[in-house]
């Protein structure tokens, strides 16, 4: 189950943006999740608690947006939404296509928790997640 060492690789991220802020605790976390990401939405969900027990995510809510996927397209440089198994221009019908969106996985968000009762707006910092 790579889902666990990814919710571990995306703790560490977070516990280094809650030192970085003085953090109290981290109240929220928002993923975006690509469907050729390689990552299983469902299985992040129930890595994410095990992982974060005992650091400042404990407790944390884990929300995870579903990215579409997007190609560009060489022939006509239209950019359309495609689904996983069919990365052809929705434009012309041309497979000489680039993947513009749907392989991420994103650290989007994170909710900070500065003193108690406080919560930041959602601390934004974009950045991929690497294991």
């Amino acid at each position: 189950m790579h889902e666990l060492a990814l919710c571990q690789a995306l703790i560490a991220q977070v516990e280094t943006l809650a030192r970085e802020h003085q953090a109290r605790g981290v109240a929220g976390v928002r993923l975006l999740v690509g469907p050729l990401s390689g990552a299983e939405p469902a299985l992040l969900q129930s890595a994410f608690p095990l992982a974060a027990a005992g650091t400042v995510l404990d407790g944390a809510v884990l929300v995870i947006d579903s990215a579409p996927v997007l190609v560009a397209c060489a022939s006509c440089g239209a950019e359309s939404q495609t689904t996983p198994n069919r990365l052809v221009c929705g434009a012309c019908g041309d497979w000489h296509t680039r993947v513009v969106s749907g392989d991420e996985l994103t650290l989007a968000s994170v909710e900070l928790v500065l003193e108690p009762g406080r919560v930041t707006d959602g601390a934004t910092r974009e950045a991929g997640i690497h294991v």
